[in-house]
């Protein structure tokens, strides 16, 4: 790791640690910045602290970069199932267990490989890793994205996200019978204090807010549409579990004693934003898949 420090300054006192990091080094994204917190490879004055500690003059800061392990990201001949597409961005229908973009786990078979086969050219903002993705569901979660073919969409495209412009609507089966036809979960979402490869409700966590509203109700099981507000990661599944019904499927946080779906029954099904260019709004909306429909049917047979 290359090591740095700096010393807080009057004009930087009492913003947040990750935004003050985030201007020192301007050729990293925020998120990443938040991944060196989380990696505990950032103190002040000698102590660890959280991505929102308020920077007071005189703190300093130190903190390592970790080094990059570069990957060599192939253009792959995979299907993709697009939805809309034009000269600056496209809307693509996610399949589950496709992971997003390549890792050291996931070299390659990622829809980065994909689009990179099929685009000539996608938006450089998140990297050689990640380019043209401007928002990710999990690995197992199917469903709807927009992609961007330059920097500019990218950038506009996000700025929608952060001002909660963006809509976005998933189709959920989670374990237990929600006796409410409609609900909100606002929970601060943050890394797990006793498990850094989760996500948890924690007071120090990003404000996260879930609006949910039953479609159908069963003994066990409850078929759920889900709406974000916001877009922490795993949002959705840690807010079911964090009411008492976790997503059927989800090996993370969901029940030892599960259906058998290969990961979380989530599926994105509803996306809709302004056109960057366009300015106009469009939304798309895709069915949720086989193995989704036939996870009620046989819920719908017990019954």
């Amino acid at each position: 790791m290359t090591s740095f420090n700096h010393t807080v300054t009057e004009a930087q006192a009492k913003q947040r640690i990750d935004k003050v990091l985030a201007a020192l080094n301007p050729e990293k994204s925020r998120s990443q910045v938040q991944s060196w917190i989380a990696k505990d490879v950032v103190i002040v004055n000698r102590e660890q602290v959280k991505a929102n500690y308020k920077c007071q003059t005189g703190d300093v800061i130190e903190w390592s970069v970790p080094e990059v392990e570069t990957l060599d990201i192939i253009a792959e001949d995979i299907p993709l199932s697009i939805v809309y597409e034009d000269s600056d961005l496209l809307v693509v229908n996610k399949p589950k267990g496709m992971v997003i973009h390549p890792s050291p786990g996931h070299p390659s078979g990622t829809l980065v490989n994909a689009l990179l086969h099929h685009c000539n050219h996608l938006s450089s903002i998140n990297g050689d890793v990640r380019p043209g993705i401007v928002h990710r569901i999990d690995k197992d979660t199917s469903g709807l994205l927009v992609v961007a073919k330059n920097d500019q969409v990218h950038t506009l495209l996000s700025k929608q996200l952060s001002t909660k412009e963006v809509k976005r609507v998933y189709n959920a089966i989670v374990h237990g019978e929600i006796p409410h036809e409609t609900g909100m979960i606002d929970a601060p979402i943050g890394r797990d204090p006793k498990d850094r490869q989760r996500m948890g409700i924690v007071d120090d966590g990003r404000d996260a807010v879930t609006h949910f509203k039953v479609i159908k109700s069963y003994p066990d099981y409850t078929h759920v549409e889900c709406q974000l507000e916001t877009g922490r990661t795993h949002q959705i599944r840690v807010h079911m579990k964090y009411i008492g019904y976790p997503l059927v499927g989800d090996p993370k946080y969901g029940r030892r004693k599960t259906m058998d779906a290969n990961g979380q029954v989530l599926h994105a099904g509803l996306l809709g934003f302004t056109h960057p260019k366009t300015n106009k709004w469009m939304e798309f909306e895709v069915k949720p898949p086989t193995y989704f429909e036939e996870i009620l049917t046989n819920i719908e047979k017990l019954y």
